[in-house]
């Protein structure tokens, strides 16, 4: 299973980027889909997520900015981001849990992540 990030880029304080993670591979069904983001020499923290049945959360300091949303068809995870703060300047990863098989069990794999960087 491999997760392929794109979207980052430069933007503008204020501005907007949306960021998708498509998953390929051998996959029976993914569940949970989600993104995350890591400052170099810091823990990568959470900043979405979307269950196979649409729930979404959120971080708080995201929350009213940051819509996530996915395409179950595409096995594909969107993350629109809006009112972006130079703050918001890190790598962003996305992660899906994937079943492989049937009887499998679900297992955790990331994308190799995507920069995003907010001008002020």
């Amino acid at each position: 299973v491999q997760l392929q990030a794109s979207g980052g880029g430069l933007v503008q304080f204020g501005g907007s980027l949306r960021l998708s993670c498509a998953a390929s591979g051998f996959i029976f069904s993914i569940n949970d889909m989600g993104w995350y983001r890591q400052a170099p020499g810091e823990q990568r923290d959470f900043v979405a997520s979307i269950s196979s049945g649409g729930i979404t959360n959120y971080a708080d300091s995201v929350k009213g900015r940051f819509t996530i949303s996915r395409d179950n068809a595409k096995n594909t995870v969107y993350l629109q981001m809006n009112s972006l703060k130079p703050e918001a300047t890190t790598v962003y990863y996305c992660r899906s849990t994937v079943k492989r098989t049937a009887w499998g069990s679900p297992s955790y794999y990331w994308g190799q992540g995507t920069q995003v960087t907010v001008s002020s």
